[in-house]
């Protein structure tokens, strides 16, 4: 595995230290660079591309003369190279073969650093691993992701789940373990796994609030990283929940949640 890398800056009159893996892309506008943090956050500083290439090194494409975006926030390449959070940026079409040559040689490489060095190797260690999780009143999943030739999240494979887990997928647990999700569910919707890919390869804890078609539930999904190439997953089925207002400080706290994802911090 690669060290985490962090760049120094000055943003707003402060000396800044960024996680490079927390970055998703840099833009110049003028003589001003932005960095794009995932969750959001844009530090602005009075540096070249060039100063900050030298930085954060080689798992940084530079996608024209005045951008650098991340490999492991790249989704996918069309007319436009779209992030993992959403967010498309426009690129130069004349270079779309060799972005696409030199994202897939940088994806790979991230892929192939996933080390087992402490990855249970059978049910059974996966099992003891997460027995405290067994008693959980919510669901609970290790999944395993699956990457085409492409170095695309095409699938994942339950590696542990809870009791809790079979009630809401419906399915038992001998049948969910060891197996793919699109095996089980031939109506899998794809949406799921821009957000696994997200928390499997950028290290991000990520919330969802979707329906989901393949168990005909409103569910809320909390995935974050939990072994390489692995993320887990905290389920709830929405309409099992009660919300309560405990104060009249709920509906602040509730506008921070929903809205405000933007406060400072030094190091990200």
């Amino acid at each position: 595995m690669q060290e985490t890398k962090y760049i120094t800056v000055i943003a707003g009159r402060r000396k800044t230290v960024i996680n490079a893996d927390t970055i998703l892309y840099v833009i110049m506008r003028g003589k001003i660079a932005e960095i794009h943090i995932s969750g959001g956050k844009i530090y602005e500083t009075r540096m070249s591309l060039g100063e900050i290439e030298k930085q954060l090194g080689d798992r940084f494409l530079k996608v024209h003369r005045g951008c650098l975006v991340s490999a492991m926030a790249i989704h996918d390449i069309s007319d436009k190279i779209n992030l993992n959070n959403g967010e498309s940026i426009e690129y130069p079409i004349r270079k779309k073969k060799h972005i696409i040559e030199k994202l897939r040689s940088e994806q790979k490489s991230i892929i192939d650093s996933f080390s087992n060095d402490g990855v249970p190797k059978t049910d059974e260690e996966y099992r003891r691993h997460y027995s405290s999780f067994d008693s959980l009143p919510f669901a609970f999943a290790d999944i395993e992701m699956i990457f085409n030739d492409e170095r695309h999240a095409v699938d994942w494979i339950f590696r542990y789940g809870n009791p809790a887990l079979a009630k809401l997928e419906n399915t038992p647990l001998e049948k969910l373990i060891g197996c793919s999700f699109g095996s089980l569910f031939s109506n899998m919707d794809s949406k799921w796994l821009r957000s696994y890919e997200r928390a499997t390869l950028y290290g991000e804890t990520l919330e969802m609030i979707d329906y989901s078609p393949e168990i005909d539930k409103n569910i809320k999904i909390i995935c974050f990283p939990t072994f390489k190439g692995h993320c887990g997953c905290i389920l709830f089925d929405i309409t099992e929940i009660e919300f309560i207002k405990n104060s009249d400080k709920t509906d602040m706290a509730l506008n921070y949640y929903l809205i405000s994802k933007t406060e400072k911090t030094d190091i990200e």
